[in-house]
């Protein structure tokens, strides 16, 4: 969302609010509420940014064991990922065709793999590729384990999706069958035993 439509957003929550209190409370509060407003929406993503962070997260261990499997075949790291880049393409593939591109302009491996921090698991792939490109080791076995380790954060991170969608779903049932329950269960036991205790009396 542009800031100028979340600002708009935001001074309508406090035109509703301050009309609703009225006088200096109201506009208390609906300044308040504005600039309240205005950072909330400023963290609500864009549906198309959500998708590209879904297909990121997808990509991103896929794009990993090929960068590891061109790494093994001998291919320079630069060209490597630019191959991979290429041949991945979305968010995942345009992060690392700029790698690719750094590495070959002379960009040290921290300052070229730190266009993928941004990513989700990104920042970890671009620390253990930069320390490994820094102290020698070799840079295809750690891609291998980060790969193993993106796609276990994959598959968490699906379950645990999977899980919120079951407690959302089962959500308005609850609120459905809580007064429910409170009218036929709770109410006339209340009800007996005030009329036992009012009786007695």
């Amino acid at each position: 969302m542009s800031r100028g439509r979340r600002w708009l957003c935001a001074t309508g929550c406090a035109l509703a609010v301050g009309l609703l209190l009225g006088g200096i409370a109201g506009i208390a509060v609906g300044l308040v509420t504005a600039i309240a407003a205005e950072r909330a929406l400023r963290r609500v993503e864009s549906p198309q940014t959500r998708q590209e962070r879904a297909r990121a997260r997808g990509d991103l261990p896929f794009a990993t064991d090929l960068l590891a499997a061109a790494l093994r075949t001998g291919a320079p790291p630069d060209r490597a990922a630019i191959v991979v880049g290429e041949a991945v393409g979305g968010p995942v593939g345009t992060r690392l065709t700029l790698v690719g591109r750094a590495l070959r302009l002379g960009a040290s491996p921290r300052d070229a793999w730190a266009h993928l921090a941004d990513l989700p698991g990104g920042r970890r792939l671009s620390r253990v590729a930069a320390r490994s490109a820094d102290r020698g080791t070799a840079l295809t076995v750690a891609l291998e384990r980060q790969a193993a380790d993106l796609r276990v954060a994959k598959t968490a991170a699906g379950e645990a999706s999977a899980r919120r969608v079951g407690v959302l779903v089962v959500l308005p049932l609850g609120v459905c069958f809580l007064p429910a329950f409170v009218l036929i269960g709770v109410v006339p036991v209340v009800a007996a035993v005030i009329r036992d205790v009012l009786s007695v009396l």
